[in-house]
């Protein structure tokens, strides 16, 4: 059974950093693709950045430069290194899990953890 279980969330203030964590369970990190989605009240969920088998990443427009996704892979695990945040980051983060080096979105999703950044 595949398990993903993001923490890290929480209130920053503009300009501030977090890293949000998805520690997986069921599923080696290091052979398929794991991503970062959000969510924002109102809005459709959007990718923000995804880690393939190949190491191969990619990242929304709105992430390039300021975030960065990696993984440890003795830990099962995977970061959101999130920097300079914005208001418009506010949002519930995901991780997603897909089997393979597939760059679309896998079937399995965490619980999600809430960023709040205050202006």
């Amino acid at each position: 059974q595949v398990q993903l279980v993001e923490s890290g969330g929480g209130l920053v203030q503009a300009g501030g950093s977090l890293r949000l964590s998805c520690a997986a369970s069921g599923i080696i990190i290091s052979v398929n693709t794991i991503a970062w989605y959000r969510q924002a009240p109102g809005n459709q969920r959007e990718l923000v950045a995804r880690v393939t088998s190949s190491t191969t990443t990619n990242y929304a427009a709105s992430a390039k430069g300021r975030f960065t996704i990696s993984r440890d892979n003795a830990k099962n695990t995977v970061y959101l290194q999130m920097n300079n945040l914005k208001p418009e980051d506010t949002a519930v983060y995901y991780c997603n899990a897909a089997y393979g080096g597939t760059w679309s979105t896998g079937p399995y999703w965490g619980q999600g953890t809430q960023v709040t950044v205050s202006s």
